[in-house]
């Protein structure tokens, strides 16, 4: 019998099979909220289910998994006992790796215990969710090689660079072949309601969100991004074009006279560009003059046209057009969600 939610009145529809989630505890830097936030969403779909209907069986049988029986967090403030750990789980339907924290090569090593088993685990028909940079451990397991993952936007150039065959997104929840991923920092949470609506359903997701508070069905990081330009690289001569482009971006570049400027033939200086930041040059300069107009607009109360102006634009379509390929919100939008207040 379907049962009926006291928030949206509709009918929740209870799944008679009980998922059991494995929700690992890294060993070493990682974000503790990845961790509660998960476990306290499961087990409140088990209180709502449990009090309509206690005779249903409940939904997730949920366990934190760790390498060892105990981790501390944050310079000991913090203190976790996984219930088990990965050596005594067998079986999972659902592997969660919350988000790692610090340097990302050292955190992999530290857990490179749980690689093996995350295979194991995905090969015995487990989904795996990777919270944030819990992208970085997902990675390394080399499943998701030839595929997109979704991580915080931050930590792009770091994935780029530990794993070159791995496309990361700016996605809020990317699900592909059985592995979900989900962007920056809470953004975990809209991955954990859509494996509440996978699960259970679109009802309960939607109890969840209202409970916890969370706007639910984002899709993309690109409005919380900050261009910064990746400079993680030896190329001088690139980051003398990157300097360049910073200083003089509201003029009009070319890219003849970016690799002029730096003493190379167009074609080659192209090539190392992109080889070195991930973007061409007429990108890299198009998400520099992006960027100057989003601060503008979240501290003047300059006119739109005033902004688009004085970063060097001169069409009013294109910068519209550009502003909201790169943001996923037009100037005023942005304006409107993102200006401080009183300015």
């Amino acid at each position: 019998m379907n049962m009926k939610s006291k928030i949206t009145g509709k009918k929740i529809k209870p799944r008679i099979s009980t998922k059991h989630v494995s929700i690992f505890v890294p060993s070493g830097n990682c974000i503790l909220s990845s961790i509660i936030g998960s476990y306290k969403i499961f087990s409140e779909v088990n209180r709502i289910l449990h009090a309509q209907n206690p005779d249903q069986p409940l939904p997730f049988h949920i366990q934190l998994v760790g390498i060892n029986n105990e981790t501390n967090l944050y310079d000991g403030a913090f203190n976790i006992k996984p219930h088990t750990t990965i050596d005594q789980v067998d079986k999972s339907d659902l592997v969660i790796i919350p988000a790692i924290l610090g340097d990302f090569a050292a955190e992999v090593k530290n857990n490179e215990a749980v690689i093996p088993w995350i295979i194991k685990h995905y090969k015995q028909g487990a989904e795996i969710a990777s919270l944030c940079t819990g992208a970085f451990l997902v990675a390394a397991t080399g499943l998701l090689k030839g595929k997109k993952c979704a991580t915080h936007w931050m930590a792009f150039d770091a994935f780029r660079i530990m794993y070159p065959d791995v496309e990361p997104l700016k996605s809020v929840v990317h699900e592909e072949d059985g592995i979900c991923s989900s962007g920056g920092a809470y953004s975990f949470l809209n991955l954990i309601l859509h494996l509440v609506e996978k699960y259970v359903s679109r009802e309960m997701a939607i109890q969840c969100s209202k409970i916890f508070e969370i706007e639910i069905d984002r899709f993309s990081q690109a409005s919380f991004t900050i261009f910064n330009g990746s400079k993680m690289h030896a190329d001088g001569a690139v980051m003398q074009a990157q300097n360049f482009i910073e200083k003089n971006y509201a003029e009009k570049i070319s890219v003849d006279e970016l690799a002029n400027h730096c003493l190379l033939s167009r074609r080659n200086f192209e090539r190392r560009f992109k080889k070195a930041t991930n973007y061409s040059p007429a990108e890299y300069i198009q998400y520099l003059k992006i960027e100057a107009a989003r601060k503008q607009l979240e501290s003047s109360r300059y006119h739109i046209n005033e902004v688009m102006y004085a970063v060097g634009y001169n069409d009013n379509k294109a910068f519209r057009t550009t502003f909201k390929k790169i943001t996923g919100l037009s100037p005023l939008e942005y304006r409107n969600r993102f200006q401080a207040y009183g300015a």
